[in-house]
C-alpha cells in the first residue's frame, strides 16, 4: 500500500508530522476513489434526495423511506441501498458476489431493519467466450448460494452481455429491508461520548486486506492471482445468525449507532460513526477477537473479514449484547469507547492512530477532470431479412430468458413474493402497511454505449415503466454508477453523461434517488466498461395482485407511448439489439413529452378491470415484447408498416391487451400516443405482418429461441 505523495503532502500539513504506517494506509484506503469518491462527488449533487417520503437519504449505511399508509397506521418504513462487488467478482467470482450479498446486507441491518429481498443486476463479456461463462456461472452460484443460505429473497434484477466487460465484470446488488416500527431506526451517526464500541460477528482475519484500494485502481493482466488477497470470504450461515442477533438487539433498544465493516474494515467502519457525530475514538486493537495469530495493527485495522458490525452501545447495555451475541454463538469484543477527542487506536502499548476523524473521513481532495462528449452516429442501417432478424434478437442472451438465474434464487422465503422474477418487475406484498411494494433493477449497456446521457434517461424511465405496467407508481431509487477510468476525458465524459441523465430523468418522475454508490476504474487491458447506470427503483400500489405480462389471448393488443407508431417520430435504432446484433448505427430514440403522466397513467392502466395483461417495451423492441407474451394458449397477430418499429427500442412504452381500448386512449388522451397493433387470440401463435413480410413464431419455437442459456449452459 502506498499514499499518494500529494496525498501525503496534505497529511503531513494537517498533522504536522510524518504518519505512522497504520496512518497511511488508513488514508489511503478511506481516500481511494471506492471511499471517498474524489471523481464522482462534484456530479453527485445533480441527483434529487429529497421528498416527504425520504428519512434518511444519501451518506449512511442505507436510505430510509416511508411507505404510503392509512391515516391512522403506524408509519412503516423501508430500507433501500446498492453496492457493487466489481473487482473482486472478476479475481473470485463465487466470493466477490457472494460476500456483495453479505454487505449490502448489512448495510440494511445497521439502519435497524430486516432485510426481505434483493435484486442483482450482473453484466458479463460476450455470452459466447468462455472466460464470460465461467464468470457468469460463478457470479450466480455465489449469490444464490449467500442469498438462499440466508434466507432472504433475491426477487429481481438484469443480466447483460456486452464484449467490453469481457476484463471487467460487473456485479450490482440492491437490498430493501423493512423497519415496521419507526423507533428501531438505527443510523451510523455516533451519539455520545463515554459509549463503547462493540464488535459483534466473525473473529477478524487477513482477508481482504486492501480491498477498498483495489477496487480503485484498473485491473491488471494477473489480478486474478495477484489480487486474490483482497478478496473476502463469506459466510452466509454467520451471518444468519447476525440478522437474527441485530434484531434482538435493535428489539431491546441496545443500540444507539452501527456501522457495517465493509470498506476498509474496522477502521474505516469506527472512524466513520465518530465523525459523522463530530467525535472522537479510542480504540484497542488487541480486544479485536481475530482468527489468526500474531496479527499487527495494520492488519487488524485495515482486513474486511465479512460478517461484522460495529455497535455504540451505552456502558449498562454492554453486558446485555455479550448476552445475546453468545446465544447466537457470535464472537463479541469491547474494544474501545466513543470520546471527544481525535480517532486514537493503540496496539501493545502504543499509538498506531491519532488523527482527526472528519480530516481521515471528509479531507479527501476532489478531482477536477476533463471530459469529452462522445459524438453521434450518422445512420447506417444493415438490410436483413425479417425472418433471420426476429430470431436472432429474439434468441440472443441478451433479450432471451433469464430463467437459469433465477430459478437458482429462493425468491418466495419470508412469503412476500406476490410476483415473482421474470415479470417486468417484482411486487412484494408489505402486510404492515397494507402495501405492494414494486421492485425493479437494472441497465442497458447498449443504450448507454450509444448515448450516455439520453442512454441513461431511457434507463431510468424503463423502470418506472416497469413498476407502472403492475400498478404501482414510483417512490424512490437508488443508483450504482459504474465506469472506467475517470482519468481518461472520453471515459470521465461519459461517465459525467450517465449522471446527468440519470438525476435528470428521476426528478422529471418526481422520484428521489435516496442513496447509491460510485465504482469507476472498471478497465482493463481490453478497454473500459461502457457506463453503466444501474438503477434499483420501488413504487408503491394498494394490494399485491397485478396484471400478467402473458396474454389472455382475448382482447385488443395497444401500444402506448410509442412515438413512431403515432407518427411523431422516427424509429430510431440507436442502442437497438437488433444494432448490435446486425452492425450498423443510428441515432439513439426520443422519449415521451410527458414521462411523469405517461407512468401515472400506465399505472392507473394496469389497474382496470378490462386490463388482461402488460408489459414493458424496451429491450429487443415489440419483437421481444410479443415473443415474451405468447404462450401455448395464446397468440397474437401483429400488423406494422416496418422493422424499424419492430426493433427500436424506445424508453417508455408498454403493450396492454385490453376489452376496453376506448378506455385506455381516454386515459391517455393528452398524456402519451396510443396505437392499436392487432389482437390477441387462442392460436399460440405469434403472427407478424411488417411491410410486405410476414413472420410465423408458434410458442413452442419461442421457447427454443429464448432458452439459449439454459440449452448452453446446463
Amino acid at each position: 500500500m502506498t499514499l499518494a505523495d500529494s496525498d501525503r503532502d496534505l497529511v503531513v500539513a494537517e498533522l504536522d508530522r510524518e504518519p505512522t504506517p497504520a496512518e497511511a494506509a488508513l488514508f489511503e484506503n478511506l481516500w481511494s476513489e471506492h471511499c471517498a469518491y474524489r471523481s464522482s462527488r462534484p456530479l453527485l449533487s445533480a441527483f434529487d434526495s429529497e421528498g416527504d417520503q425520504v428519512v434518511v437519504g444519501p451518506g449512511d449505511d442505507a436510505a430510509v423511506v416511508a411507505l404510503p399508509t392509512d391515516d391512522d397506521a403506524d408509519d412503516v418504513y423501508i430500507t433501500m441501498g446498492i453496492e457493487s462487488h466489481n473487482h473482486p467478482s472478476y479475481v473470485d467470482p463465487f466470493d466477490g458476489a457472494a460476500t456483495g450479498v453479505g454487505g449490502i446486507v448489512r448495510d440494511t441491518l445497521s439502519m435497524g431493519a430486516y432485510p426481505i429481498a434483493l435484486a442483482d443486476s450482473l453484466y458479463f463479456g460476450d455470452f459466447d467466450r468462455e472466460h464470460s461463462r465461467y464468470l457468469f456461472e460463478g457470479v450466480v452460484e455465489g449469490i444464490s448460494h449467500y442469498g438462499n443460505c440466508i434466507g432472504v429473497p433475491t426477487v429481481a434484477g438484469s443480466v447483460a452481455f456486452h464484449d467490453d466487460y469481457e476484463g471487467n465484470p460487473l456485479v450490482n446488488v440492491s437490498c430493501i429491508g423493512l423497519i415496521d416500527d419507526p423507533d428501531r431506526l438505527v443510523t451510523a451517526e455516533a451519539q455520545e461520548p463515554g459509549n463503547k464500541l462493540v464488535l459483534v460477528g466473525n473473529a477478524t482475519g487477513r482477508d481482504g486486506l486492501g480491498g477498498a484500494s483495489f477496487a480503485s485502481e484498473d485491473l491488471s493482466e494477473d489480478a486474478e492471482t495477484e489480487d486474490r488477497p483482497a478478496v473476502q470470504v463469506g459466510d452466509p450461515y454467520t451471518e444468519k445468525l447476525l440478522i437474527e442477533a441485530n434484531e434482538a438487539l435493535v428489539d431491546e433498544g441496545l443500540v444507539e449507532s452501527a456501522r457495517d465493516l465493509g470498506a476498509a474494515g474496522l477502521g474505516g467502519a469506527t472512524s466513520e460513526m465518530v465523525a459523522k457525530g463530530g467525535l472522537g475514538a479510542r480504540i484497542d486493537l488487541e480486544k479485536v477477537h481475530q482468527r489468526e495469530p500474531n496479527m499487527n495493527a495494520l492488519e487488524i485495522l485495515l482486513a474486511e473479514s465479512q460478517e461484522r458490525m460495529a455497535y455504540e452501545v451505552r456502558p449498562e447495555n454492554v453486558e446485555r449484547v455479550e448476552e445475546i451475541a453468545e446465544r447466537y454463538d457470535l464472537g463479541c469484543s469491547v474494544i474501545g469507547e466513543i470520546t471527544e477527542g481525535n480517532y486514537v487506536c493503540e496496539f501493545e502499548g502504543e499509538t498506531v492512530v491519532d488523527v482527526d476523524a472528519y480530516f481521515l473521513g471528509e479531507g479527501a481532495p476532489m478531482n477536477d477532470l476533463p471530459a469529452e462528449e462522445p459524438s453521434q452516429p450518422e445512420r447506417d442501417l444493415p438490410d436483413v431479412d425479417l425472418a433471420e432478424a426476429v430470431e436472432t434478437v429474439v434468441g440472443h442472451p441478451n433479450t432471451a430468458s433469464k430463467r437459469w438465474v433465477y430459478r437458482q434464487y429462493d425468491h418466495e422465503v419470508q412469503v412476500r413474493t406476490a410476483r415473482r422474477p421474470g415479470d417486468d418487475a417484482a411486487i412484494l406484498a408489505v402486510r404492515e402497511a397494507g402495501t405492494g411494494l414494486a421492485y425493479s433493477a437494472g441497465a442497458d449497456p447498449n443504450w448507454t454505449e450509444a448515448a450516455p446521457y439520453e442512454g441513461a434517461r431511457a434507463v431510468a424511465l424503463e423502470n418506472a415503466t416497469n413498476v407502472a405496467a403492475k400498478g404501482a407508481t414510483p417512490l424512490a431509487a437508488v443508483d450504482c454508477l459504474n465506469g472506467g477510468n475517470p482519468e481518461k476525458p472520453d471515459v470521465y465524459g461519459g461517465f459525467t453523461g450517465i449522471v446527468d441523465g440519470l438525476a435528470d430523468m428521476c426528478e422529471t418522475l418526481s422520484t428521489p434517488v435516496v442513496g447509491g454508490n460510485v465504482s469507476l476504474y472498471n478497465d482493463s487491458p481490453s478497454g473500459p466498461i461502457p457506463p453503466t447506470p444501474t438503477l434499483a427503483l420501488v413504487g408503491t400500489k394498494e394490494g399485491y395482485d397485478a396484471p400478467p405480462l402473458d396474454l389472455a389471448g382475448e382482447g385488443t393488443l395497444l401500444v402506448v407511448g410509442d412515438l413512431p407508431l403515432s407518427g411523431e417520430a422516427d424509429a430510431r435504432l440507436g442502442g437497438s439489439q437488433y444494432l448490435a446484433s446486425h452492425g450498423g448505427s443510428d441515432a439513439f430514440p426520443e422519449l415521451p413529452d410527458d414521462p411523469a403522466g405517461l407512468v401515472e397513467t400506465l399505472a392507473e392502466v394496469a389497474d382496470f378491470d378490462s386490463t388482461l395483461a402488460t408489459h414493458d417495451a424496451s429491450h429487443g423492441g415489440l419483437a421481444v415484447t410479443l415473443a415474451e407474451m405468447v404462450h401455448d394458449d395464446a397468440g397474437a397477430d401483429v400488423e406494422l408498416d416496418s422493422a424499424a418499429l419492430l426493433f427500436h427500442e424506445q424508453a417508455g412504452r408498454a403493450v396492454v391487451e385490453t376489452t376496453d381500448p376506448e378506455a385506455v386512449r381516454a386515459a391517455f388522451d393528452g398524456v402519451a400516443p396510443v396505437a392499436e397493433i392487432g389482437s390477441a387470440d387462442d392460436s399460440g401463435t405469434l403472427s407478424l405482418s411488417v411491410g410486405d413480410e410476414d413472420v410465423e413464431l408458434d410458442a413452442a419455437a419461442i421457447r427454443d429461441l429464448r432458452s439459449v442459456i439454459e440449452r448452453e449452459l446446463e
